[in-house]
Formats: structure tokens, C-alpha cells, sequence
């Protein structure tokens, strides 16, 4: 019976997810399968994955055939490389310890592969944060800037009323200081009255010689 290491898909509509399993070839790809190998989920980034390596390596061993996907998959993660390593072995090109020790060393470079990867991805996501940020300080002070003109004008606008109430303030004042000074005039303007009221005091005075002079001329 031909078997294949294959992903067989699960998950939602547009948000696939995939399992890794070893399954009769002639069987459908959702269908049946001999045992599952772990797990794939590219919706991450870098994708994320869990497999069973010694479980995969043994399946090669035994002649299962991986598709295409599934090769890159478990190379990815060591599969490929560790079944290389024990095939030397059982050629007697190395130990297995030799072998383990390579496998492991190979993991560590891998790791830090990844790890570089997964912090270059922080750094760009970070850069293109601080690059939005300063895109939306340059927008807001330049609605700001903007805006000050208007206030301005309304602050003027504001303060003209002011303006106006004391330049009436000012000519009133003067207005009242001529009424205030009314009542002297008119005080001034009395003071004849009272010299034409002493005249006829005047006029009697001169009527006395005149009946003086009639008197004297009857005795005569």
C-alpha cells in the first residue's frame, strides 16, 4: 500500500488550516488517514507549525512518499535533514550520537534563523507604527496651524464691542460736563433780571425832584 505524508485541510473559509497526516494515497485528500503528524497554520506569520519528527522520520523510512508542501514542511522543520543523517548512520558514516549532535546543532542555526526573522517582522511592524504616528502629528498640527488664524480674527472680532462701548463712553462724557455747566449759565443769565428789577427803584427816585418842583410852584 503507497503512502503519502500530505495536508489534509481543515478550518474556516478563507482561514485555512492544515493537518500533516500519513494517509493511503487513494484515499481523498479530507478523507481517511493512517496517523497524524502535526499541524500547519499559514494564516500566522512566520507560519506556524507542530510536528512530530521522529514520528515523520519514521514514516520515511518505511517508504511514505511527501507531496511537495509536505517535503518544504518537514524540511522546515528538520524531518528531512534528521532521515539524511540517519541513513549515514545506518551506512556507518557516523554514529548516533555524531548524528544527534549534528541534528541539534542544526536546530540551534535554525532557531536563530527564525528568531532574526520573527524580530526583523517587530522592527518593520514597529517602523511602520512610528512612521503612522508622525503622519498623524504632522496632520493634526497642521489642522492647528490652520486654526489659529480663525480664533484670532474672532478674538478681534470679540474685542471691537469693548472698543466701541468705550469710544461712547468717551462722548458722553463730554456731554455731561456741558450739561453739568448749564446751571451756571443760567445762574449768570438771572443776575440781569435782578438790575432790572432795582430800575424802577431808580425811576422813582427821579419822579420825587419833579414833585418837588410842582409843589413849590402851587404855594407860589
Amino acid at each position: 500500500m503507497p503512502v503519502k505524508i500530505r495536508l489534509q485541510r481543515h478550518g474556516k473559509k478563507g482561514k485555512p488550516f492544515y493537518w500533516v497526516v500519513a494517509a493511503d494515497s487513494r484515499s481523498k485528500r479530507d478523507g481517511k488517514y493512517l496517523e497524524k503528524l502535526g499541524t500547519y497554520n499559514p494564516n500566522t506569520n512566520p507560519a506556524t507549525i507542530n510536528l512530530d519528527v521522529d514520528g515523520s522520520v519514521k514514516w520515511l523510512s518505511n517508504g511514505a512518499q511527501p507531496t511537495d508542501t509536505a517535503r518544504a514542511i518537514l524540511s522546515y522543520k528538520g524531518v528531512m535533514m534528521k532521515h539524511h543523517l540517519l541513513g549515514g548512520v545506518r551506512k556507518g558514516a557516523f554514529t548516533e550520537e555524531q548524528a544527534e549532535e549534528k541534528f541539534k546543532a542544526w536546530v540551534e542555526e535554525k532557531e536563530k534563523a527564525v528568531a532574526a526573522k520573527v524580530g526583523g517582522l517587530d522592527k518593520a511592524k514597529a517602523d511602520a507604527k512610528a512612521k503612522a504616528l508622525e503622519a498623524e502629528k504632522e496632520v493634526s498640527d497642521k489642522r492647528a496651524a490652520a486654526a489659529l488664524p480663525e480664533v484670532e480674527e474672532e478674538v478681534v472680532e470679540e474685542s471691537a464691542p469693548v472698543v466701541e462701548v468705550a469710544e461712547a463712553v468717551a462722548e458722553e462724557a463730554p456731554a455731561q460736563e456741558e450739561v453739568a455747566a448749564e446751571p451756571e449759565a443760567k445762574v449768570e443769565e438771572a443776575e440781569p433780571a435782578k438790575e432790572v428789577a432795582a430800575e424802577p427803584e431808580a425811576k422813582a427816585e427821579e419822579a420825587a425832584p419833579a414833585e418837588e418842583a410842582e409843589a413849590s410852584k402851587e404855594e407860589e
